[in-house]
């Protein structure tokens, strides 16, 4: 056939590659930035496909040490909550008055903050770790029909700007008026 290139195959592979791997590495169960990690590892996959490789940045330990100190942080943050929400429900014992169970209530808020902001750190440790020798924006932006990342987040419900930047929603905005949450590659 007439105007078939390596880059069509490229394309392709890598377009069939992300809609198979995020049908597998996606999850209702999970939350948001689970999900952001469940199609970075797919788009991790396809970069890996096409051989996308980079060199660790130089200030790659230091970032990743400057992460590890904010979850140690966390964690302490988390320790310290979750102290005083077992004082505040010994104390809501005592009392039994209104007042002291809405402080068990803040306090039960307070813990499931931290947890959910520790578990982002998390996860940006490990999509970090996970990328730092792979570059997964040339596959994104060259490679990929820009459809499959656009219904994808449609059908999580998912701000298509955890993906795509104010210049690549821009260039993709095609993409981006016309794929429903159903789109099949």
């Amino acid at each position: 056939m007439d105007g078939l290139t390596a880059k069509v195959f490229r394309t392709y592979n890598a377009s069939i590659t992300l809609q198979q791997q995020l049908k597998e590495l996606t999850s209702s169960e999970e939350n948001l930035p689970a999900k952001i990690l469940s199609y970075n590892r797919a788009n991790r996959a396809v970069a890996i496909l096409c051989n996308h490789q980079r060199a660790p940045p130089k200030t790659f330990e230091k970032s990743m040490q400057n992460l590890q100190t904010k979850i140690d942080a966390k964690k302490d943050q988390l320790s310290d909550a979750k102290r005083e929400l077992k004082s505040s429900k010994a104390d809501a014992k005592v009392r039994r008055d209104e007042k002291s169970k809405k402080a068990v209530e803040s306090k039960k808020k307070a813990v499931q903050r931290i947890e959910e902001q520790l578990m982002k750190l998390e996860v940006q440790a490990t999509d970090r770790e996970e990328n730092k020798q792979i570059a997964l924006g040339t596959s994104k932006l060259n490679y990929l029909d820009p459809r499959i990342s656009v219904a994808w987040c449609k059908k999580w419900r998912i701000p298509v700007e955890k993906i795509y930047n104010k210049t690549q929603r821009e260039k993709f905005a095609w993409a981006i008026d016309m794929a429903e949450n159903d789109f099949e590659f």
